[in-house]
């Protein structure tokens, strides 16, 4: 009898396109689903957009992992429906981890001047979603942004900066680079299933994909 495979449903980053998951390749235990961002509806809220999202699983009981924003995304969504794990990577578990920016950012309403200078340049949007590390390879990590409508942009910018979790969920799986800019790990909860990845930045889904083809089979099953 054949084994059902384990479903891992992978949501990307702000403005990322499913393309950042190329590299991994895991056993035929689990079935990866790749998710793209969907055009958020006028006043959208992130519960009601999730609960929106949760409509694309196809699965009993999956393993959602979530990049950067789609951490955020992939914890909101664990809200509506049951899993069987949930993974951040390069990402926040809840707005105590935000910058000083980001939190002044949520009072002063400065994050709303900032999605059309992204728009305009391609480079800057890049260099923001991935850090300034890929600067020598902007060009090569443009094409992995497909999402790009000024809407779009400026609803997920609003969303995460009033992201309103202020406690952290101790069930959460968070691996983390220490050399993340985005969000530095200085600011992170390490205390609870959390994997630290040495030399890795905010784009280490793409440049440490070894290391996640490695180890996500024995975090999945055994953290």
């Amino acid at each position: 009898m054949q084994k059902d495979k384990i479903p891992l449903y992978l949501m990307p980053g702000m403005a990322a396109s499913p393309r950042i998951f190329e590299y991994i390749k895991l056993p035929d235990d689990f079935e990866l689903i790749k998710l793209s961002w969907m055009s958020p509806t006028k006043g959208e809220s992130l519960s009601g957009y999730a609960k929106r999202m949760c409509q694309r699983i196809e699965h009993k009981n999956p393993v959602l992992l979530g990049v950067s924003f789609g951490g955020i995304l992939v914890q909101e969504m664990a809200k509506h429906i049951s899993c069987r794990k949930v993974i951040i990577v390069s990402s926040v578990k809840s707005n105590t981890e935000f910058t000083l920016s980001m939190k002044l950012a949520k009072k002063t309403g400065a994050h709303k001047l900032l999605p059309t200078q992204w728009i305009e340049s391609l480079e800057s949007l890049a260099l923001y979603v991935f850090g300034p590390s890929i600067q020598p390879k902007v060009a090569a990590y443009q094409t992995y942004l497909s999402e790009r409508d000024p809407a779009y942009l400026n609803w997920s910018i609003d969303q995460i900066v009033h992201w309103n979790q202020t406690v952290t969920n101790p069930d959460v799986i968070h691996i983390h680079g220490d050399k993340d800019v985005v969000f530095p790990i200085k600011n992170i909860d390490t205390s609870n299933q959390f994997f630290h990845l040495k030399k890795a930045t905010h784009a280490m889904i793409l440049t440490h994909h070894k290391w996640f083809n490695e180890n996500l089979p024995s975090i999945i099953l055994n953290a």
